[in-house]
């Protein structure tokens, strides 16, 4: 996807550990993991709502009233 080699990723999680320091790495891959999970979650929901919504039929429309004879009483 990003393409991102060894190097690359290295460099990178050493950025990051100079910008947060040792001790708050932890936290940052937990609220992250929690962010992850919680998208895959409602993506899943959505899918299945999607799912059920495309498999049960339409709601039937009532008949309008030109549809139905109409009956005079005199």
């Amino acid at each position: 996807m990003f393409n991102l080699g060894a190097p690359e990723l290295l460099i990178i999680f050493l950025v990051v550990l100079l910008l947060f320091g040792g001790s708050k790495l932890p936290e940052l891959a937990r609220g992250l993991g929690k962010a992850i999970r919680n998208f895959k979650e409602e993506a899943e929901g959505l899918k299945r709502e999607i799912e059920k919504a495309a498999e049960s039929p339409p709601p039937e429309t009532p008949k309008k009233a030109e549809e139905q004879p109409a009956t005079k009483q005199s």
